[in-house]
């Protein structure tokens, strides 16, 4: 009977007509792009029907991906997007655009916000459906605390969602308290690389001390850092993503693997 009743389920679930194609395009920098950021566990998650497509680049801030031909690339796949139900982008900039980045840095109160406007009226020019994300928390700690600079950067792109009428994704927030949940020692593990000795050291005492750096670098080795993202990491905080984008918009939920 049990036998019988599960073959008549799964006859009703393949005669359901499957839900029509849908794009995912992320944008960003280095901490959603391939091979560093949560992009990649992100693009796991998603089913059949989804084109996931991750054109976030290293070392961008909402100026820099403009400015050095990033974007011109998605306004011309936007172009395409009569081959989907729905086109939705995912915008992630803030940590180069913070103080300190030469040629990368913009200004808090006004360049931050005009670059996200603007990109976000792009999108909806180019008959696509933008949504902002506040950016992932760094994993540094003092005394047990988690020191996340990133959070005015996460009020602007809430307050640009807001007055565009388009959802935000709050990663910072609920990547912070996650982290800050876990903790230094398992908040290590999340990087590219295993945690060298000292900063696995540091974790113990609830600090995150300087990382080292090679001596002698070799771009094909990963680095440990408390900034970029190897695969835990990256499929830690792309379910994360994918569970904000999934209440945020539940028309999505379908395309999702549970």
């Amino acid at each position: 009977m049990r036998s019988a009743i599960l073959l008549l389920t799964a006859l009703a679930l393949a005669a359901q007509p499957a839900p029509p194609p849908v794009r995912i395009i992320l944008v960003g920098d280095s901490t959603v792009a391939p091979k560093n950021g949560w992009g990649p566990g992100f693009c796991d998650l998603v089913s059949a029907p989804v084109t996931c497509v991750n054109l976030a680049k290293n070392g961008r801030s909402s100026s820099s991906y403009r400015a050095e031909g990033s974007w011109a690339e998605v306004i011309e796949r936007l172009k395409s997007n009569a081959s989907y139900s729905a086109t939705y982008v995912l915008l992630q900039f803030g940590h180069n655009d913070q103080p300190g980045k030469p040629g990368r840095s913009t200004d808090l109160a006004t360049e931050f916000p005009a670059n996200l406007r603007r990109y976000v009226d792009e999108v909806k020019a180019a008959g696509a459906n933008p949504i902002l994300i506040t950016p992932l928390t760094r994993r540094t700690f003092r005394q047990g605390k988690l020191r996340d600079s990133l959070g005015p950067w996460g009020d602007a792109a809430k307050k640009v969602a807001g007055e565009a009428g388009i959802p935000v994704l709050d990663l910072n927030t609920e990547s912070a308290a996650a982290v800050q949940k876990m903790g230094p020692v398992e908040a290590n593990t999340l990087a590219l690389a295993p945690a060298p000795a000292v900063v696995a050291e540091g974790g113990l005492r609830g600090e995150s001390p300087p990382a080292p750096k090679p001596e002698v670098p070799d771009p094909n080795l990963p680095v440990f850092d408390y900034t970029h993202l190897g695969a835990k990491g990256s499929a830690f905080f792309g379910r994360m993503v994918a569970g904000e984008l999934t209440t945020a918009v539940p028309q999505l939920k379908p395309y999702f693997l549970r």
